[in-house]
């Protein structure tokens, strides 16, 4: 029996992609330097695409594949997947959330106490030969016993939630109702989750609604002793914004797993003090990655044998 045929629209880990092409016939999208016409040659053949969370799937790669069945992401965001276009079609959509939780939680409070403790800065500090000759480093603040605040209270931000309690800090959250959180404190926006906290970490989902939620308004309500660590999306802080405030010194600090446009971004970002800056590793350990790739395929496996997708989005 012939191989069903996916779509396959960024790169993978060695093992991931080994295991995928036991099972199928992977047509490698992101090494086409023609993509149109390389849809146009396989799209008629296509049941399924297997892509990424910051990769997605758009209107037009739907459209070219006229049996297209199944989108399996490899990731918790699924904003760059056209849903409505899926939907049309009655295309199931699925996602890898949960398995990736705790890392991605555990790299914020880790990109908090090394932006808060300047640690990057003062490993520079001790290797440069600067402790000798200038002295001790710049002494910087607390961070433990603070006031956080968390902006989307789904699996990561409750994560992080409950990571922070082991640092004695009184938590705040925002997400679209009050949830089941003893001893937390629901806030109904982000300005005034922002002006309670200080520390505000964005760990809500992407969609229309939230695009650049942090802005000016919330930056500043943050205010020049605050810190931001944005572990979610890019699209939902806004950059150009977050530029200005750390320039001026209307924001404080901040740290940052995502940016517009990566692995490219804005070299403005370069040139302004007190920021922590990661190359979205979030899930970025061999458990994580190791248990994605199985979720990936176990989705598109159920899709394939007839079975209800095992984490659906739509």
């Amino acid at each position: 029996m012939p191989k069903i045929e996916l779509l396959q629209v960024g790169s993978y880990t060695d093992r991931d992609q080994t295991l995928l092409e036991q099972s199928y016939v992977m047509h490698r999208y992101f090494e086409a330097s023609d993509k149109a016409a390389f849809l146009a040659g396989v799209g008629g053949r296509v049941r399924g695409i297997a892509t990424r969370g910051d990769l997605g799937a758009d209107a037009a790669m739907i459209a070219a594949l006229p049996k297209l069945e199944v989108i399996s992401v490899y990731g918790v965001g699924y904003d760059g997947v056209d849903l409505a276009a899926a939907q049309a079609r009655g295309i199931r959509v699925s996602n890898t959330p949960g398995v990736l939780t705790g890392d991605v939680a555990d790299l914020a409070v880790g990109m908090w106490l090394a932006g808060r403790r300047r640690m990057v800065e003062a490993e520079a500090w001790a290797r440069s030969g600067a402790w000798a000759a200038k002295g001790a480093f710049p002494i910087t603040r607390r961070a433990f016993g603070k006031q956080a605040g968390i902006l989307g209270l789904g699996r990561i931000g409750r994560a992080i939630g409950e990571r922070l309690e082991g640092f004695g800090m009184q938590i705040s959250y925002t997400s679209r109702a009050p949830k089941p959180t003893p001893g937390w404190q629901y806030l109904p926006g982000p300005v005034a989750l922002a002006a309670a906290s200080d520390v505000l970490f964005v760990a809500l989902a992407a969609t229309s609604s939230t695009r650049h939620i942090v802005n000016a308004a919330v930056l500043k309500a943050l205010g020049p002793e605050g810190m931001l660590v944005n572990i979610s999306r890019a699209a939902n802080l806004d950059e150009a914004a977050l530029i200005a405030a750390l320039t001026d010194g209307t924001l404080g600090s901040a740290a940052l797993d995502v940016f517009d446009g990566e692995p490219s971004y804005d070299p403005a970002l370069l040139q302004v003090p007190n920021l922590l800056m990661q190359p979205h590793i979030g899930s970025g350990t061999v458990e994580t990655r190791t248990a994605m790739g199985q979720l990936l395929r176990d989705n598109l496996a159920a899709n394939f044998a007839g079975q209800p997708l095992l984490t659906p989005v739509v």
